[in-house]
C-alpha cells in the first residue's frame, strides 16, 4: 500500500470516528406532538392568579396575565383565537402562581417571599390530553416598575416558548406583552 493511501485512509477513519462520536453525544430530539404543530384555532383559558400579587407587586388586576397573553398571541397572527373551546384545536391554560421560595432571613419569623411564575398548559381539545407545558419565573425585584417589567419579560418568554414548541417564529417585540 502506498503511504499516501494509508494516510488518506487514516484521515478518513479519524473523520468518521469524530462524526460518530459527535453524533453519539448529541441528544436526540423528542418528537413534538403533531396536534401542537398543526393547530390553527386556539382557545385561551384564564386559570387565574394566586392572591396577593395585584395590585402589588404587579400593577393591574388578576386578569392582567390573561389579557396581555391573549393580545400578544393575537398580534402574532399565527392562530385564530376563538371564544368557545369547542371550536379550538388547542386549549391554552394560563396561570400565574406564587409558590414560596427560600426563607428570607430579613423577615420576621423566617417567612419566605413568593416567587411568581407563569405556567402554560397546552391541551389537545378533542382528546383533553396535555400536549405541552411551559413555565417561566418572574425575576425578583424591589420596585413596582421593575416588577412590572419583569412580569412583561417573563410573559413574553413564555409566549415564545409556546411558539417555538409549536414550530412558529418567536414573537416580535411589537407583539409581546405591553410594558406597564
Amino acid at each position: 500500500m502506498k503511504p499516501i493511501c494509508l494516510h488518506n485512509c487514516l484521515v478518513m477513519s479519524a473523520m468518521l470516528l469524530t462524526t460518530i462520536v459527535a453524533f453519539a453525544q448529541t441528544p436526540a430530539s423528542a418528537p413534538v406532538p403533531a396536534a401542537l404543530l398543526s393547530a390553527k384555532a386556539v382557545f385561551i383559558s384564564n386559570a387565574g392568579s394566586d392572591s396577593g400579587l395585584f395590585p402589588e407587586p404587579f400593577s393591574g388586576d388578576a386578569n392582567r396575565p390573561y389579557s396581555e397573553f391573549y393580545s400578544a398571541l393575537k398580534a402574532t397572527g399565527d392562530y385564530t383565537l376563538v371564544a368557545d373551546p369547542a371550536q379550538a384545536d388547542l386549549v391554552l391554560e394560563l396561570r400565574l402562581t406564587a409558590p414560596y421560595g427560600p426563607t428570607n432571613p430579613n423577615k420576621q419569623n423566617g417567612t419566605s417571599d413568593p416567587l411568581p411564575m407563569f405556567r402554560l398548559v397546552v391541551y389537545d381539545r378533542p382528546t383533553h390530553y396535555i400536549l405541552w407545558t411551559a413555565t417561566q419565573s418572574v425575576e425578583v425585584a424591589y420596585l413596582q416598575k421593575t416588577h412590572d417589567r419583569n412580569f412583561d419579560l417573563a410573559l413574553s418568554a413564555l409566549l415564545n416558548q409556546f411558539l417555538v414548541a409549536a414550530g412558529k417564529p418567536p414573537a416580535t417585540p411589537s407583539s409581546a406583552p405591553a410594558n406597564h
